[in-house]
């Protein structure tokens, strides 16, 4: 791997700054993450991080929304915006010389946003519009339901909110929120490319370093129900979601899990497609992913079928999730290998990969790893290290949700 340049800038008001220069590109990406996701919402009010997100990227600064998007354009920024679980977040990339001219509009967006009240309504619907079109996506709507059940509240919620508590905000509940929760405390900027990491330094010195420092909320946390839950639904499909423990991105152990998991379903080679579907033919749609909060993850795996094959897709699925643990052929671990090695490679290329990792890592490690220790990770990894890692953790505190016209029978310990 090239040698990387890293830079991390702490400001006074709690604001971090990581930069990544690669010289070898001609575009630069940012990833500007503020502390005000889904987990800050009050309970009963799930919905509000979403609705202010909307609300922020109508107008900022001297700029109403129209304006802003034209400025963005002017400048070639492919932005994106998106509520997550502990961030709200800013990401864009453009050509690396229109970079520094872009921070300011993002400072602006967290700092000095509008929020035109006239455009409240309008924010609204688009809001019950987005909630009403997961009764649509089943596949979506199982992860949403299996995440309430599987993560304590907060952290079980869904980041589009909920029909019934998006009515119980109004505008002056989403300004407040706001003020609260957007805040340089707990923020992070990530940038990569080709750019002077000095240059990038004082320009956010200069357009953030200013940001007043938030209070820092408290999180109440509920437990989760876990267990066997199924959601009626007049239908020739059944959805299956299940989830069980796993380990958090701030393990040791981390890329071990992940290549447990890449094992069961990373592409058309995996134990659950070659099983489930090629053999048996039983679904359309099954796969496994690992998901990681700052202190726990849990695997989450899914897979869409036909009512009359619902309970034998069930019944395989957790057969070849408890398998794993019996046997792993020296090919499966070579293509995961392979499969890492050419993420790796291709985050060389993408400034936007590398701007979004490097907040990420700060985030869950206060460190950023290089590519190269990636790399040597991964290498570091063979057959009998998975086994062991799966033998300390075996399949535990699962839960199971279905949607369709019957429950299924779950036979499994917790």
């Amino acid at each position: 791997m090239p040698e990387q340049s890293i830079h991390t800038i702490e400001l006074s008001n709690g604001l971090t700054l990581l930069v990544e220069q690669m010289p070898h590109v001609q575009s630069a990406a940012f990833s500007l993450l503020t502390p005000a996701g889904t987990i800050y919402e009050n309970r009963g009010e799930n919905g509000m991080a979403a609705v202010a997100l909307d609300m922020m990227t109508r107008g900022a600064g001297e700029r109403n929304s129209r304006q802003l998007s034209a400025a963005l354009d002017f400048l070639g920024v492919q932005g994106n915006d998106n509520v997550g679980w502990n961030f709200l977040s800013f990401s864009g990339a453009t050509l690396a010389e229109n970079l520094l001219d872009a921070l300011p509009i993002y400072a602006d967006l967290v700092q000095r946003p509008l929020l035109p009240e006239d455009q409240f309504p309008a924010v609204m619907n688009g809001a019950a519009q987005a909630l009403l079109s997961i009764e649509d996506e089943p596949q979506r709507k199982v992860f949403v339901e299996l995440r309430k059940r599987c993560y304590d509240d907060p952290w079980g919620r869904s980041t589009d909110g909920s029909l019934e508590e998006l009515e119980k905000l109004n505008y002056p509940s989403v300004v407040e929120y706001i003020k609260k929760t957007v805040r340089p405390n707990g923020s992070l900027i990530g940038v990569a490319g080709n750019v002077d990491a000095e240059e990038i330094r004082a320009q956010v010195e200069k357009h953030f370093g200013d940001w007043k420092v938030g209070e820092e909320p408290v999180i109440e946390r509920q437990a989760c129900s876990g267990g066997v839950h199924h959601i009626p639904h007049e239908s020739s499909q059944t959805h299956i979601g299940i989830s069980y423990e796993s380990i958090p991105y701030s393990s040791p152990d981390y890329l071990t899990a992940w290549t447990a998991v890449s094992i069961l379903s990373g592409g058309s080679s995996s134990r659950l497609f070659t099983e489930v579907r090629e053999k048996r033919g039983l679904c359309y749609s099954v796969y496994a992913t690992l998901n990681s909060l700052l202190t726990e993850g849990r695997v989450l795996a899914y897979a869409g079928t036909t009512t009359e094959r619902a309970q034998e897709t069930l019944d395989v699925m957790l057969a070849e999730i408890r398998k794993l643990g019996e046997g792993i052929d020296d090919s499966e671990l070579k293509r995961c290998k392979a499969r890492a090695k050419s993420s790796l490679i291709m985050q060389q290329e993408s400034t936007g990969a590398r701007a979004g990792s490097i907040a990420r890592d700060w985030f869950h490690l206060k460190r950023v790893k290089t590519l190269d220790e990636i790399h040597d990770e991964v290498e570091a990894i063979t057959v009998d290290r998975i086994l062991e890692y799966l033998n300390q953790h075996p399949l535990k505190n699962v839960t199971v949700l279905t949607i369709g016209a019957q429950p299924l029978e779950v036979n499994i310990e917790n």
